[in-house]
């Protein structure tokens, strides 16, 4: 296999969750074991973005390839660049103070009633945490004493 142009596209998590995931399917359909050290870096990199509080942690996924396009075009109003459109898809921003942390400069670009319209969009097509694994995930940080 040969890398034509390097860098040249960029995956969000669900893309390459997704590709690993039909490539497990793959072998498993045709009987066959991939090399060892793919199987391994397969399984740590399913485990890692499974786990919480991750996106894609929920099952069944609420999301899945085809948002990501219907996502870019809802956020097309807002001029929010490519890293900013591929981070939000990777964290899925539940709340103001996340989605500070992904856009740049996010107080001086929207005003509240955008940041919270952009909020609605992400969860109308990316699906919303239960609100009973958010809790979790705080209430589990704080007791272990770390962020």
């Amino acid at each position: 296999m040969k890398i034509l142009d390097a860098q040249d596209a960029v995956l969000t998590n669900v893309e390459v969750y997704t590709f690993l995931s039909n490539q497990a399917k793959q072998y498993q359909d045709q009987k066959r074991k991939g090399p060892a050290n793919l199987e391994t870096v397969r399984k740590e990199v399913l485990q890692y973005l499974e786990s919480p509080p991750g996106p894609l942690s929920q099952k069944p996924l609420p999301f899945d390839t085809t948002a990501i396009p219907e996502l870019i075009k809802r956020l097309r109003d807002y001029d929010i660049s490519k890293g900013e459109c591929i981070m939000i898809l990777n964290i899925r921003p539940s709340n103001i103070p996340i989605l500070n942390t992904v856009i740049e400069d996010m107080e001086d670009r929207f005003n509240g009633d955008q940041q919270q319209e952009i909020l609605d969009i992400i969860a109308e097509v990316l699906g919303q945490f239960p609100q009973e694994a958010e809790g979790e995930a705080v209430m589990e940080t704080t007791e272990d004493g770390q962020s």
